[in-house]
């Protein structure tokens, strides 16, 4: 009887074809997956986005919430009513980021929970655990021994292995069950400042007021059950929420298994609606090839487009500017305006659409965020608000240089193997 032949690695020749079939069985699950959570999205619709909010709301599988009080907070205004509203808080505080780095910003933040935990509030604190890992120890064993309840998003353990990929960057506070700021502000130093330098960094984001904050309160419970299996109930998180302003409000966040996420739809949706004006801020633009033509045909079809982002020297990831700019010549050549921010990092994470409906949060434009990332965007059909964003749009343009395709065209060839080498890996960049 002969012994099998065993192979030049080493391995018997039976082994060696099993673990090709089974690296292949992989591969065609893995496809299958993305494919089914990335299909083609297509609509047909000649009705202003105005009169669309309910449809968009339950396409993103979410509700209109009337009555709400919206105010916008930029730069560094956005901790100053966060620390008001912590300092106010009652029954309950939650806090959630992606990014938490050790500084002036996160000890005065840790002080303002503990001091609050110390009071006898509940004080919830989720935070990703890759953009929590500079937070320092100090930090987290202070809000821990004061009684905080400070969990970490998917921290590096076997038991996370098939998950790891997947990322809380939402950013997010409900104080009382009553008061919600979202935006894209992250516990870092130089977000505090008023983004006059390299180091510092523009942003946007809302506090909100009304029953729109449930939405909010949701989003946080999601990844605050899978953690840590707490289910928390009653007024002091959810309590009744009476109007306070006139601003309807709709919440993108779900990430539905199998589907494309509620915040890819939102986006894909609002640029194919638009009728006049579509005005883009994102630190991360990385579209894919059907957001492209949408974007495109929106421009074809008369629609204003534009788009902003940092310049590759400003941004904090300049990998991530080379691999969006592997595709610019596209959007160029279909009519889209795009202008890079030249000053400091331009981080906010919001639309305009025809003066009238607007979206902030902490999603950025590429297929990390519409496919991979725990996200949260809030829509906003609010005319006053969405011409403020333009206007904060027009204002920024003084701070940028407006990309030109004839001149674009010609970037030397180095500039042009960056830019297709990096695009390769931008899902992970």
């Amino acid at each position: 009887m002969r012994v099998d032949v065993l192979s030049t690695a080493g391995w018997p020749t039976w082994l060696a074809l099993a673990l090709l079939l089974l690296v292949a069985v992989l591969v065609l699950v893995i496809w299958s997956i993305r494919r089914h959570r990335d299909p083609k999205l297509a609509i047909d619709c000649d009705r202003p986005i105005g009169e669309l909010l309910p449809s968009l709301s339950g396409l993103t599988q979410g509700t209109v919430y009337e009555g709400n009080a919206i105010e916008l907070l930029e730069d560094g205004a956005f901790f100053e009513a966060l620390f008001e509203e912590i300092r106010g808080a009652r029954c309950s505080v939650h806090f959630e980021t992606f990014l938490w780095k050790d500084g002036v910003l996160g000890r005065r933040l840790a002080d303002a929970l503990i001091e609050r935990s110390g009071a006898g509030v509940p004080v919830r604190v989720l935070i990703d655990a890759d953009g929590g890992k500079k937070m320092g120890h100090d930090a987290a064993r202070r809000l821990r021994e004061a009684g905080c309840r400070l969990e970490f998003h998917h921290p590096r353990h076997i038991r996370h292995i098939g998950v790891f990929n997947d990322r809380d960057h939402r950013k997010l506070a409900v104080i009382d069950g009553r008061v919600a700021l979202v935006g894209g502000h992250c516990i870092v130093d130089g977000w505090l400042c008023k983004a006059q330098g390299r180091d510092n960094v523009r942003d946007i984001g809302v506090r909100v007021r009304g029953p729109a904050v449930h939405a909010v309160q949701a989003a946080f419970s999601e990844n605050w059950v899978e953690d840590t299996g707490e289910l928390f109930v009653g007024d002091a998180v959810f309590p009744p929420l009476a109007p306070e302003g006139g601003t309807p409000v709709h919440v993108a966040s779900i990430k539905a298994e199998g589907s494309p996420p509620a915040v890819k739809i939102l986006h894909h949706l609002v640029v194919c609606v638009a009728r006049q004006r579509i005005y883009i801020q994102n630190p991360y633009f990385l579209p894919d090839s059907e957001a492209i033509d949408a974007l495109c045909t929106a421009a074809r079809r008369g629609v204003d487009v534009r788009v902003m982002v940092p310049s590759a020297e400003a941004s904090d990831m300049p990998m991530v500017q080379h691999a969006a700019h592997r595709n610019f010549h596209l959007l160029l050549a279909g009519g889209v305006r795009i202008f890079e921010y030249q000053t400091c990092l331009l981080h906010q994470k919001v639309m305009a659409i025809d003066g009238v409906w607007c979206a902030i949060g902490s999603s950025n434009f590429d297929d990390r965020s519409f496919e991979t990332n725990d996200e949260i965007t809030l829509g906003l059909l609010d005319p006053a608000l969405a011409k403020r964003l333009e206007q904060i749009f027009v204002r920024d343009m003084a701070e940028c240089v407006e990309l030109n395709a004839a001149a674009w065209a010609r970037r030397g060839i180095w500039h042009r193997c960056k830019d297709n080498m990096l695009y390769v890996f931008n899902e992970v960049l």
